[in-house]
């Protein structure tokens, strides 16, 4: 004998109660990104971009020194830009303006806040971040789904036994939303141009390291549940 097909809608012999289940955890990062723009000017254009080749070699060697803290070394967007100056009837140009974008991934937060000290102290460059992040395997997402199911399945019971009646079966269950927060990252810093003399830079001291505190991490899941219920006496 073949069980009865259960409606897509609700019947008074097989009423249907649909829930919704939620979850949401805190857990630390995993990763911390952070952007790194490298700048360079000049009324040359060859001489400009020398420049930025050479200010960009400085950034990839610094970051590749730290090894296996740095998890992921990226380059982004490169541009040459020439600016152009009212002269007479004509347009001339006047100098320019080069930039490079890279973007480093670390998984030491120790080294983190050196490197960044040291990239913001270089000429011209400027540091973004850092952007707090969980691997996309994290254990801490499947942590919040089954929580989100379970709890899906404590209302409707909750529910059912406030008609005094009983869950009887699941009908459908759906993922209506798992992802991960945290909070703004700071403000691009950095120093524009340092003007001082070669013995000031022979005695200047290399710059305190950022203290960066992790920001945690919030994990969120939403399900969307439908069971069945013994018919309630009402």
């Amino acid at each position: 004998m073949t069980s009865p097909q259960i409606q897509p809608y609700g019947t008074p012999d097989t009423p249907l109660l649909a829930v919704r289940g939620e979850a949401e955890l805190e857990t630390d990062p995993d990763l911390a990104r952070i952007g790194i723009t490298v700048t360079a000017r000049g009324k040359d254009r060859r001489t400009t971009l020398d420049d930025l080749t050479r200010r960009n070699a400085t950034v990839v060697e610094l970051v590749k020194s730290y090894g296996d803290a740095v998890e992921d070394l990226s380059t982004g967007v490169l541009s040459i830009t020439p600016e152009l100056g009212q002269h007479g009837r004509g347009e001339r140009v006047r100098a320019y303006q080069g930039s490079v974008h890279l973007t480093a991934e670390l998984t030491d937060f120790t080294a983190l806040g050196e490197l960044t000290t040291r990239l913001a102290d270089l000429d011209l460059t400027r540091v973004d971040g850092p952007w707090w992040a969980l691997r996309t395997e994290s254990p801490v997402y499947r942590q919040a789904r089954q929580r989100a199911v379970r709890d899906a399945v404590q209302r409707a019971k909750e529910y059912a036994e406030a008609l005094g009646t009983t869950v009887a079966a699941l009908t459908e269950l759906a993922d209506t939303g798992t992802g991960s927060a945290a909070g703004q990252p700071r403000r691009g810093f950095g120093r524009r141009m340092r003007r001082m003399s070669a013995a000031a830079e022979e005695i200047e001291s290399a710059p305190e390291p950022l203290d960066l505190e992790p920001q945690r991490m919030r994990v969120q899941a939403e399900v969307r549940a439908q069971f069945t219920m013994v018919p309630p006496a009402l």
